[in-house]
Formats: structure tokens, sequence, C-alpha cells
């Protein structure tokens, strides 16, 4: 009995795995992104501007993975 519920929970686990990974990895890529951001903004204040335009383009580069995994599963 037990074996079969964990095979079928490894099935359901197994075809939403890929979704996981993917969302995770986005979410680690806008963490990175921000968390970079903030840090070169508490180097150089001056250059605020300049760092939210490229760190808002980084933060959507990497979460049209979470978008491309979704779409494509």
């Amino acid at each position: 009995m037990i074996t079969a519920l964990l095979a079928q929970a490894a099935a359901a686990v197994d075809g939403s795995l890929h979704i996981a990974l993917g969302c995770a990895a986005a979410a680690i890529g806008v963490g990175w992104v921000g968390s970079k951001a903030v840090e070169a903004v508490g180097r150089n204040p001056g250059a605020f501007g300049k760092i939210l335009v490229l760190a808002i383009l980084g933060m959507a580069l990497a979460e049209a993975i979470a978008f491309y995994v979704l779409f494509l599963a």
C-alpha cells in the first residue's frame, strides 16, 4: 500500500519538477540582480537612474525564463 502511494506521489511530482526548477532559477536570478543593484547604488549613489534601468531590464530577462518554462510546459 505504501509503495503504491509513493509511486503515485512520484508520478505527480515528476510532471511539474521542471516547472519548479525553472521558476526557482528565475527567482534566484531576480534576487541576485536586485542585490547587485542595491550594492552598486551603495557604492555610487549618483548613478542611481542608470543602475535602476539596467536592474529592471535584467530582472525582466530573468523573469522571462519563468514565463518560457510555464508556457512551454
